[in-house]
């Protein structure tokens, strides 16, 4: 048998592209699936895979139709495309060029997610600011999850592992379905109420977006915001956020961490502290040293030697003060005595007493008023005439 003539891999490539080109289901086709790997390329195209439980299929919008969504695809979304099955004939891919998506079904309620997620970032409930410190310590532990399955089962045998003297408090609470979220605030305003324990951890197992969304919604995450007491989250699988999460004062990736992060491990408590006594014997023992050492210095000094010493040289410097004091003011009053002297000279000097020694007198007329001119008396009037060794009277003639 003759062997066909062989054909390029181009060439096949393209007959595929034909095929599926003519197929009238694939030339628009309904689709439902979940977005993941999704990218938004700077030119405006969308790519992403959509996918369910067991396949998967590469996606393309391109910007003719990416401007005509009123929302932003992201990965988990379930979304309803229209569009076309075509083949990329460079790369031997078939692939769907979307022209119209929708959310759907979970998608919408991820939608609903996304937007109580923004609004309680805005008011503050997810800030740092606002988380409380889980006890190092707790003597007791509040639970608020499914009374029945492994989560408590799983809490209980971590933390009694790690620690086993501390008490568990379990409050059974609905964690999924209508009326859940209900339950799990009623639970945690219980807690804050009896005030009985040191920190509560909201759990519960992993599950689809629907299955988790009592720890979605707005009730619990204010509930959780507004206790006085720590709580920590552990909610699903590690890969699972819920918005319980990003409002509790501690994120646990499951139960089973919930209950490590909420104990200590007594071992390594009894560790810690056998640590610390001996860093504590170490650091008393230098101090005891430091001031051995300094004592016996303080003893060989010679304020301790001959402690009388200081006391006499204060007294000398005393003495020698009280001396500089005497000599300063005596040498003050020489000064103001000379001082003085001179000022006396340079009064009596100006006295009209020192000129009556010289054989002057003075004339007062019945006031005792000086007479200075001749026009101050008249013939008749008594005058009093002042000299040195007394006074007289006298007849102006």
């Amino acid at each position: 048998m003759e062997r066909p003539e062989p054909i390029t891999v181009s060439a096949l490539n393209r007959y595929i592209k034909n095929l599926i080109d003519r197929d009238e289901i694939l030339n628009m086709v309904y689709i439902r699936g979940e977005i993941s790997n999704f990218k938004n390329h700077y030119t405006g195209h969308m790519y992403f895979t959509l996918k369910d439980d067991s396949s998967l299929i590469k996606c393309v919008m391109f910007k003719t139709y990416t401007s005509n969504l009123n929302f932003v695809p992201k990965d988990g979304m379930s979304v309803v495309i229209l569009g076309t099955v075509s083949a990329y004939e460079r790369d031997g891919i078939y692939q769907i060029y979307v022209k119209g998506m929708e959310i759907d079904g979970v998608g919408a309620l991820y939608a609903e997610y996304e937007k109580l997620k923004e609004k309680l970032a805005a008011e503050g409930l997810f800030d740092e600011k606002n988380k409380k410190k889980i006890p190092k310590l707790p003597r007791s532990i509040g639970v608020v999850t499914s009374k029945t399955g492994a989560v408590i089962r799983d809490i209980i045998n971590v933390t009694t592992r790690r620690f086993p003297n501390v008490n568990i408090k379990l409050y059974p609470a609905s964690v999924q379905g209508k009326g859940a979220a209900e339950t799990i605030v009623k639970a945690i305003k219980y807690f804050n109420e009896v005030k009985n324990v040191d920190v509560i951890i909201v759990a519960r197992g992993g599950g689809s977006l629907e299955d988790l969304w009592p720890f979605n919604e707005e009730i619990t995450a204010r509930a959780i915001f507004e206790s006085e007491i720590p709580i920590i989250s552990a909610v699903g699988h590690e890969t699972d956020f819920t918005i319980s999460d990003f409002v509790a004062d501690l994120r646990a990736p499951t139960p089973s961490a919930a209950g490590e992060l909420a104990v200590p491990e007594l071992k390594e408590l009894k560790w810690k502290l056998k640590n610390s006594e001996k860093q504590l014997c170490v650091l008393l023992n230098k101090k005891v040293e430091i001031m051995r050492n300094k004592f016996k210095s303080l003893q060989n000094s010679r304020v301790l030697k001959n402690p009388f010493d200081i006391v006499r040289q204060r007294t000398i410097a005393v003495q020698n003060f009280e001396r500089q004091l005497i000599d300063k003011t005596n040498l003050e009053l020489k000064d103001n005595k000379i001082k003085l002297v001179r000022i006396v000279s340079k009064l009596d000097t100006l006295s009209p007493l020192k000129t009556l020694t010289r054989g002057y007198a003075i004339l007062e007329n019945q006031k005792s008023e000086v007479i200075t001119s001749i026009n101050d008396v008249n013939t008749g009037d008594i005058v009093k005439v002042v000299l040195q060794d007394g006074e007289k009277k006298a007849t102006i003639i």
